[in-house]
């Protein structure tokens, strides 16, 4: 089973066993049967910050995801610890099913392209 720890520190109502569900359902989709993922909504100041310190750019943007394992091969036994994935609802309003794919979708190993596109699209129309 895929265990989501979600942190709502953004100020903002957010429907959050609707970001767990599709939180689910995208990593199923993807063949991630077990693992843990950590899922934060933040505030515009705390995303900026992020952004700043682990992309050089300083500016608030819609989501952001720090992998941990992948979808590596691991020992026997050990969690799969996906990583986590930040979200912003102050930048993207109640669009942000969108944002959250893509992040998931960088968890996983996809990178910008068509191919990564593609899966966004399966999963956020």
């Amino acid at each position: 089973m895929i265990q989501i720890e979600v942190d709502n520190r953004s100020g903002t109502e957010v429907d959050q066993a609707a970001a767990v569900e599709l939180a689910r359902s995208v990593l199923a989709g993807e063949g991630v049967a077990a693992g843990e993922l950590g899922l934060a909504f933040v505030a515009p100041d705390e995303s900026r910050a992020l952004k700043r310190e682990h992309l050089g750019v300083d500016e608030a943007t819609d989501a952001l995801a720090f992998p941990i394992d992948g979808l590596a091969a691991l020992p026997d036994g050990m969690p799969r610890q996906l990583g986590d994935v930040v979200v912003c609802p102050h930048v993207v309003g109640e669009a942000w099913r969108r944002p959250l794919v893509h992040a998931l979708l960088h968890l996983v190993g996809y990178d910008h392209g068509p191919e990564m596109e593609a899966r966004e699209a399966v999963y956020a129309p």
